[in-house]
């Protein structure tokens, strides 16, 4: 499903292309110009549009050359690109797996409670069914009849709602990830842990969870720190333009008539530095470093604490299903013991119905509260930077 929503993704697709263009930076970085080689043309007469006089025809090349060091550091810098971009990449994908994430369990949370609705609309008929008999046997009046078909009729408002609302979910996920076939059978749950699964020990932070260097996002933010760093070194070394390099041949003759000769000139062309400019974009990469570095110390702090508190959840959702679980059982006692007293005429139907009420709710809860703890453990590895298992 993961990967069915990542290949909708806009950057999964330009990937390719930005990496081959990442590729190009270092290739143009490791060449023996700072850039691009430039042709030299030009020619001088002194009897312009006559074949006559005098004649010289220049034709040459200028190479820009690297400065010191500007080299090295672009290639350090490019090569920094390239983690940076593909940091990003395994950083977006983790995000997208929230997503899914949580879609998912929003769908199966939905699911379940349509399921019950559709259950409580079942029992409903059925109270209402034995409601009917015992109203034409003359052992109720019927306004008990009209009681419980009110319950019917609010039992099938409240599958409606559900139905709404798994149906809105399923749209969702399927806008998600682009999966057309999200049914019911489909949609078997792959749990990540679950109500079975054994509780992380109180020292998971720090030795059984993987280290926060390993997150996605640390490592991006730790790419990002790289680059603007390595940005800021070659801004140090490229406070002026690039030298160039001029090598030109001369083809002259002074007057008609005469033979032409041959010269060869080699020049080098030094800009000066240029001040106020360097200084300013020096200062700009700097300042971009600096807040890198901020932003990394920020990420590991802010990460630390997502996994503190996705454990903390997890232990909350387990506590929770015990306690849901003993109240389920209860209900579900309380609705069979009161079932048969209704039959036998010892209970009246509006207790019936509270108890049938009560019993629906703690099953509804029941449900929320195990689907919790299985969403709870998938909080858990995705604070941890850990994508959905297939």
């Amino acid at each position: 499903m993961l990967e069915a929503a990542w290949s909708r993704q806009p950057e999964a697709q330009s990937y390719t292309e930005r990496l081959r263009a990442a590729e190009s930076l270092r290739a143009a970085s490791s060449a023996w110009t700072a850039d691009s080689p430039a042709m030299l043309l030009q020619g001088k007469t002194d009897r312009p549009g006559s074949g006559a006089g005098s004649r010289e025809v220049e034709v040459g090349v200028a190479l820009p050359l690297w400065l010191p060091g500007q080299s090295q550091r672009a290639t350090a810098l490019s090569h920094a690109q390239i983690l940076a971009l593909q940091g990003s990449m395994k950083a977006q994908r983790l995000q997208l797996a929230g997503l899914v994430r949580e879609g998912w369990w929003q769908t199966q949370r939905t699911q379940t409670e349509l399921a019950l609705a559709q259950t409580r609309v079942a029992n409903a008929q059925q109270i209402a069914l034995d409601v009917a008999r015992r109203v034409k046997a003359g052992d109720l009046a019927r306004a008990d009849q009209h009681q419980a078909e009110g319950a019917v009729a609010q039992a099938e408002s409240a599958v409606a709602e559900a139905q709404g609302a798994y149906e809105a979910s399923l749209h969702a996920l399927r806008g998600l990830t682009g999966l057309l076939d999200l049914s019911p059978d489909n949609l078997e749950a792959t749990s990540e842990g679950d109500v079975s699964t054994p509780l992380p020990s109180a020292d998971a932070l720090a030795s059984d969870a993987p280290s926060v260097d390993e997150h996605p996002l640390f490592a991006e933010a730790m790419a990002q720190q790289s680059m603007a760093s390595a940005q800021a070194d070659l801004a140090a070394s490229s406070r002026r333009a690039s030298p160039e390099l001029t090598v030109l041949t001369t083809r002259s003759r002074g007057q008609t008539g005469d033979p032409y000769q041959q010269s060869i000139t080699v020049g080098l062309r030094v800009p000066f530095g240029t001040g106020a400019r360097a200084d300013a974009r020096q200062a700009e990469a700097l300042a971009a470093a600096q807040e890198a570095q901020a932003m990394t110390l920020q990420m590991r702090a802010r990460l630390q604490a997502q996994a503190a508190s996705a454990l903390a959840r997890l232990r909350s959702a387990h506590t929770q299903w015990q306690a849901t679980q003993r109240q389920a059982q209860l209900a579900q006692e309380s609705k069979n013991f009161f079932d048969k007293s209704f039959r036998l005429g010892e209970t009246d139907l509006p207790t019936r119905l509270r108890i049938e009420q009560e019993a629906v709710q703690a099953q509804k809860a029941l449900s929320r509260a195990r689907i919790d703890v299985s969403a709870a453990w998938s909080a858990w590895w995705q604070a941890l930077g850990e994508l959905p298992k297939p």
